[in-house]
């Protein structure tokens, strides 16, 4: 906020000249007391992580990389990469079905979408860990007739692949509402304009629509993803060697718990900022589109800052 005051000439308020005014800063000193007071709060938190022994940072450096601890992460990658890749695939399907005039498609995968957001991941989880309770055997045929093939489910359908399948079609719901959100969400009109045009559905579709539906997909598609890599925690319940079981097993016999949590929420916090990285590059890749200039990425931020700093003496022309 800003006052307007007469200058140190003494001109009147009702001199429209620009120099009969100057513009006086309002200070507000309650925003850098509060300002103050978060930097002391900061600064006791880092203090007691650098001071505080119970930390024990050494055990954290001891296992941060550790043999056992990167083959855990490795899998954890693994699982959420399909679980993603298949999740979204099958949600683009399911929601391409409900965006069909086939009336049966819409009812099947609106059944779809509600039975698997009404059931806890943990509970779909534990259910295809112990599929082989309801299927011995997986046989391929003729529907309601002879078989050709047959499957062991214990040899197909194991530890790992039941997470998989587990979270890959628990994703698939949340994802088809996600990709259906952003296809309605293009402007009617602009479909109306490209049949008028006589522009053929594919290219309607992958030049017009899905470019504007990405904009409104890719944030809950990225909060989705790092939600889902996050989320692969719970199959520590199978007793799945991802990267919280790991850590798990190694402090309940170390008895080390804080820093061995420690060394799961490091990995968790870089994985993470690595997919937002990615989802900045990509949300900025399709607002191309909607900007006439998109926005600087933060290495450009900081180069511009840069050169925008007075030069040197030495430096400095005359």
């Amino acid at each position: 906020m800003t006052a307007v005051v007469p200058n140190a000439a003494g001109a009147s308020l009702d001199d429209d000249s620009p120099d009969s005014l100057t513009v006086a800063r309002t200070w507000h000193p309650w925003r850098w007391v509060t300002g103050a007071a978060a930097l002391v709060v900061l600064a006791q938190f880092v203090h007691g992580l650098a001071t505080n022994p119970g930390w024990d940072w050494g055990t954290f450096a001891q296992y941060f990389t550790a043999k056992s601890v990167m083959a855990a992460l490795w899998l954890t990658i693994q699982l959420t990469f399909w679980g993603t890749l298949i999740g979204f695939a099958l949600g683009i399907a399911i929601a391409a079905a409900r965006l069909s005039h086939n009336p049966v498609l819409q009812v099947i995968s609106w059944c779809y979408v509600w039975a698997f957001r009404s059931i806890p991941l943990i509970v779909q989880l534990l259910f295809w860990f112990n599929i082989a309770y309801l299927y011995r055997t997986l046989s391929v045929g003729i529907p309601f007739g002879p078989s050709f093939l047959h499957f062991d489910v214990n040899g197909v359908v194991s530890g790992p692949m039941a997470a998989i399948i587990g979270l890959a079609l628990h994703q698939a719901a949340y994802s088809a509402e996600i990709v259906r959100a952003g296809i309605i969400s293009v402007d009617q009109g602009q479909l109306e304009a490209a049949a008028a045009l006589g522009i053929p559905k594919r290219r309607e579709f992958f030049k017009i629509v899905l470019p504007q539906a990405m904009r409104g997909i890719l944030p809950n598609a990225a909060n989705e993803v790092i939600s889902l890599f996050k989320g692969t925690s719970i199959v520590s319940v199978m007793a799945i060697a991802e990267l919280f079981y790991q850590v798990q097993v190694i402090y309940g016999r170390s008895g080390r718990v804080v820093p061995l949590l420690m060394v799961a929420t490091v990995w968790y916090i870089v994985l993470t900022s690595l997919l937002s990285v990615v989802q900045f590059y990509v949300e900025r890749h399709y607002a191309r589109g909607a900007l006439r200039t998109v926005p600087p990425t933060p290495i450009q931020t900081l180069r511009n800052k840069l050169q925008a700093l007075p030069l040197s003496p030495r430096g400095a022309t005359r």
